[in-house]
């Protein structure tokens, strides 16, 4: 896993919506940070930094809270509905050798056989990992595969050390042939065979003088 992001953060003593507008007024994200039985600590975080911490998936974050460090997970992320601003962030205390469950997309690489396309069935699975060694995404390739191919969730080829937690039969992608090119090979293939017919027969017919 690529090196923590580090976040230098605050502790929040007032609350309430507007002591949170006045944090976003000043480019802050309120946030709070939990687990492992310790209290709660509400904090905030810078905000331009944070929004680009939070594009990926599952960010493992080392703060600085005002000077004591701890390694977190971001675990949400809560959003304005329509101006998609951040409203608050949980994150949740990590302990470096301990392992966390968290979903990890599921990444498409390939081009299956010619005529036919992918079907992703499942955007994520969810694995068993080191909390310090979470994996960025799950890799499934279909280069070649043909019409009627299914790969289940035990046939991924998982990072070293994760364990899937999603179940083993569980369908992540399948090929099929799109239904419109099947219809269209099947009527060439019958305007090609009428064709040959009305040929073989025209052939026969005697010719008049």
């Amino acid at each position: 896993m690529a090196d923590y992001t580090k976040l230098a953060a605050e502790v929040r003593t007032k609350f309430g919506k507007g002591a949170a507008r006045k944090l976003r007024a000043a480019d802050k994200i309120p946030a709070v940070v939990y687990g492992h039985g310790t209290e709660p600590q509400h904090i905030s975080l810078p905000g331009h930094e944070t929004m680009l911490l939070v594009r990926t998936a599952n960010a493992v974050v080392d703060l600085d809270i005002e000077g004591a460090a701890q390694l977190a997970l971001v675990k949400d992320v809560q959003r304005d509905p329509v101006r998609q601003i951040i409203e608050h962030i949980d994150l949740v205390v990590l302990r470096r050798g301990e392992k966390v469950t968290v979903d990890v997309p599921v990444v498409i690489e390939g081009e299956s056989f010619a005529g036919t396309i992918h079907v992703q069935d499942l955007n994520t699975v969810s694995l068993l990992v080191l909390a310090t060694d979470i994996p960025e995404h799950v890799v499934v390739d279909v280069e070649g595969l043909e019409d009627g191919k299914q790969i289940v969730a035990s046939e991924l080829t998982l990072p070293e050390g994760a364990e899937l937690e999603t179940d083993p039969e569980a369908l992540v992608v399948q090929i099929v042939t799109p239904r419109g090119t099947a219809d269209d090979e099947a009527a060439d293939e019958a305007s090609a065979e009428a064709g040959a017919e009305a040929g073989a027969e025209g052939g026969s017919a005697p010719v008049s003088e």
